[in-house]
């Protein structure tokens, strides 16, 4: 599952209150999830016995293994009710079994039956709620099969989620019910992950059993319908219904069904003869091809490299409405959130491969080969997120590769501020909990660094090995370890125990010198971190030594609190880099001079990772011998990151920088390939001789990326140019969250305050981190506008507070309205919030 995708820097300040996902579930019972609990003797006397209890969250015991589920269901979209039979066919797993239970939450169960051929048997059963309990009339034993129906009624709005909207473990969604939010589409949608499939039918409800499916689907015939596996047929109805039957023939987890009903456009593509379908709102159908198009090529990479081709009879993707999570990767039928709704235009400043990768490598790791238990959730995403610099690293270059994974350290060494915690883990609070960015940015590193160790042919032969070895069942960390060991002949329980069941990370600190007494050169390495927390790493590391301009490379194993490495015959150094592959997962303080980080970007054109990190000493302190120098040979760099970061640093410097590099600037500004770096320069001009580049502003108004006409936009806007009237209402339609925050800028700047219906009109685009921003911009115009605005401005702010499906756009439309706490009524409506809000993140704030 994709979690975050939006989370961008903004969002991440905005919440940086809050801690991890809470939990919302409960556990009743221990067969729900075996819930060990385990006593530890911490005393070493008998005179004084201490216990602690400590949560052991177990794979859960299979009682019974799943075989085969059914399942017919129908939908009342008045009552937002979904109306079902399933058929689940089961046996004992090995003892025998007079007993069966089943995960069924929230529903009203009208029947059970035991099926025997033609004959059906109502079932005494008792239900809570939560978990059906069936008598089953006999004793079962291993390898007798066991068909049980349930005739019931899921209902994912009432009881626990009654008043929270907004929660993601409901299971089951209708999108826009009665049809009465214009511009929104009625939609049906399933997300199952962690154990919320079972709130809208009933199963055994554990990544650990797997079984075949038959999905019939009752809709209204204008309606499309997706779920696994293959569609077998549509049946027409008299009632004007349609009813398609989805095929499933492969075994898979209860947790990764799916179904989604909507007016879907479906934009057909192949890999080898194999369905490769788009579903996209009909709007953006003729865009489906822009937005997925790599998919099939991604399919042929992945399928070769792991040398395992894609395992699902086809593979479709559809886009739906306030989706609760980035992504999910259903088997054969991922689904993604709206922010996919792109049209071709916009895919020219960021496309979605990404996130496409990564639901499309669980196929194999998550679907194919599941985890477990929660616990080891990380052997699906880790893998999944390492997907994506593979993508991106085969499609797009090394240096997108390499920027990525720069990425994905500083996410997850931007968590481990405040948590660390072991990969895999035994003792979170909440399945929830383990979808942070150790599971995914750590994970996903890890694995970079254990191909680094043992070579891409050894790593890709055991994920061959670990495949075949597991597919269509479960796996847990030391079945990977177990895969690696036996393709490269080494135990690797040193990688997997400090990597993956210790928490903590490196954290290096280098000296280095001539040694005038050993007559040699000394690199000195201490290990930082907290050895009594954390462990001492074993890092095997590449080290660079360059003399007279010339590069040695030596392979060195650091292992030890303290260690000096010595090097003959060197003695004036140009440079030493440590990890020059930048693989590390932790952090390195190692104090250079300014020359050295000169020399090192200047000789590393081919390793991205080691110019960044030389652009940045200079970044922190512009003033600095060479800086010049550094910056206008960045703002030439082949890679447009590297151009982008001078550019910002000009931008804020208050020396000579600009009148140094203006002409570069400008070229950057009218020419660059690159969409982000030319706005970034528009950005600079503005900032800095905006009188002398209107005419660079207006004319990039048109380019054909909207991160460019966006910052062009605003920066013409800050002109007093003649024409500027025409050029607002030229672009006062456009939908674009570019050209809109530009314009929102402009109405507040020069107080238009005829301009809330239009500010109104695009709140209601928006949603993830665009709506927050437009809510933060929405609540500044209201502050100096008109009475009878601001009236109907608090309204518009309690609704989104009260009812929006995204908390932290609940929590931005509550933090709108505190800027109003002395206007009449708005503490009362304060109060209705904080009574109506669940969710503890947004509670927190309360407290």
């Amino acid at each position: 599952m994709s979690v975050n995708y939006l989370v961008r820097l903004s969002l991440i300040l905005s919440i940086a209150m809050f801690s991890c996902k809470a939990s919302e579930k409960t556990y009743e019972g221990k067969d729900q999830e075996t819930l060990s609990e385990i006593e530890i003797d911490t005393t070493e006397s008998k005179e004084e016995v201490e216990t602690e209890i400590s949560l052991y969250r177990a794979e859960r015991t299979r009682h019974f293994k799943l075989i085969h589920t059914k399942l017919e269901v129908s939908f009342d979209w008045d009552k937002q009710y979904l109306n079902g039979m399933a058929t689940l066919t089961l046996e004992p797993y090995f003892y025998d079994q007079t007993k069966l239970q089943l995960d069924a939450k929230g529903f009203e169960i009208r029947g059970v039956m035991l099926i025997d051929g033609d004959i059906k048997k109502p079932l005494k059963y008792e239900y809570n709620g939560e978990v059906l309990d069936m008598e089953l009339g006999k004793t079962y034993q291993k390898g007798q099969k066991i068909n049980v129906q349930v005739d019931y009624t899921a209902k994912p709005n009432e009881g626990d989620f009654a008043d929270n909207p907004g929660s993601d473990q409901k299971g089951l969604y209708f999108i826009n019910p009665k049809g009465e939010i214009h511009n929104k589409p009625k939609q049906i949608w399933t997300q199952g992950e962690t154990e919320c499939n079972s709130r809208w039918f009933p199963t055994i409800d554990a990544p650990n059993q797997k079984s075949t499916q038959e999905t019939f689907i009752t809709v209204d015939d204008r309606f499309k319908t997706l779920s696994n596996g293959n569609l077998i047929y549509s049946k027409s109805n008299e009632d004007s219904t349609r009813t398609d039957y989805w095929k499933m023939d492969l075994l898979h987890a209860p947790y990764l069904f799916m179904l989604a009903v909507g007016d879907f456009a479906v934009y057909e593509d192949e890999w080898k003869g194999m369905k490769v379908d788009y579903y996209t709102e009909q709007a953006y159908g003729k865009y489906a091809k822009n937005i997925f198009g790599n998919t099939p090529e991604m399919i042929g990479y992945f399928s070769e490299i792991l040398n395992y081709p894609f395992p699902w009879p086809k593979y479709s993707q559809v886009v739906v409405r306030d989706f609760v999570s980035g992504a999910m990767e259903n088997t054969s039928a991922s689904v993604f959130m709206e922010e996919l709704n792109v049209n071709s235009r916009e895919l020219l400043d960021y496309n979605w491969d990404d996130i496409i990768a990564h639901e499309l490598f669980h196929q194999w790791f998550g679907d194919l080969v599941t985890c477990e238990s929660w616990a080891n959730l990380p052997l699906n995403e880790s893998f999944a997120t390492y997907a994506e610099y593979l993508w991106k690293n085969h499609k797009f270059g090394k240096d997108e590769g390499s920027y990525h994974l720069y990425e994905e350290l500083n996410t997850y060494l931007s968590e481990a501020e405040s948590k660390q915690v072991d990969l895999i883990r035994f003792d979170y609070e909440d399945p929830d909990d383990m979808f942070d960015g150790h599971s995914y940015a750590k994970g996903g590193l890890i694995l970079h660094l254990l191909r680094n160790y043992v070579g891409d042919e050894a790593f890709f032969a055991s994920l061959e090995y670990y495949l075949k070895s597991h597919a269509f069942g479960k796996a847990e960390v030391h079945d990977l370890r177990l895969a690696f060991e036996q393709i490269t002949g080494e135990d690797l329980n040193w990688f997997f125990n400090q990597w993956f069941l210790s928490a903590g990370h490196p954290k290096l600190r280098i000296e280095e010198g001539f040694n005038v007494e050993k007559n040699k050169y000394l690199v000195k390495v201490w290990q930082d971190q907290d050895i009594d927390l954390y462990p001492v790493f074993k890092l095997p590391v590449i080290l660079d030594l360059w003399e007279n301009g010339q590069k040695e490379t030596y392979t060195i194993e650091i292992d030890r609190p303290y260690q000096e490495f010595e090097f003959e015959d060197v003695k004036d150094l140009d440079l030493v880099l440590v990890d020059s592959e930048f693989s590390l997962v932790g952090e390195i303080t190692h104090k250079k001079t300014a020359e050295q980080y000169q020399f090192q970007f200047m000789h590393y054109n081919e390793n991205v990772r080691a110019r960044i990190d030389a652009l940045s000493y200079f970044t922190e302190d512009p003033t600095t011998v060479y800086a010049k120098n550094i910056f206008s040979k960045a703002l030439e760099d082949s890679f447009w990151v590297i151009r982008q970061k001078a550019l910002e640093v000009i931008e804020n410097d208050s020396t000579n920088f600009f009148s140094l590099n203006e002409e570069q600037i400008v070229k950057i500004a009218m020419n660059d390939p690159n969409p982000l770096a030319k706005a970034a320069a528009i950005s600079v001009l503005e900032s800095k001789a905006l009188e002398n580049y209107t005419q660079v502003f207006k004319s990039n108004l048109n380019d054909s990326s909207f991160s460019v006409s966006g910052q062009a936009l605003y920066a013409y806007l800050q002109s007093d140019d003649a024409d500027l009237s025409n050029v607002v209402e030229n672009f006062s339609n456009e939908t674009n969250f570019n050209i809109t925050s530009s314009l929102a800028d402009f109405f507040i700047k020069e107080n238009e305050h005829n301009q809330y219906d239009w500010f109104l009109d695009k709140l209601h685009l928006y949603s993830g981190e665009e709506l927050w921003y437009f809510i933060k911009i929405f609540t500044i115009y209201l502050v100096n506008s008109p009475d009878d605005q601001v009236d109907a401005g608090i309204k518009v702010l309690q609704e989104f507070a009260m009812n929006h499906y995204q908390f932290y756009n609940r929590f931005a439309a509550y933090q709108g309205l505190e800027m109003f706490s002395d206007v009449e009524g708005v503490p009362a409506r304060l109060q209705q919030i904080q009574e109506h809000e669940t969710d503890p993140r947004i509670r927190e704030y309360f407290e």
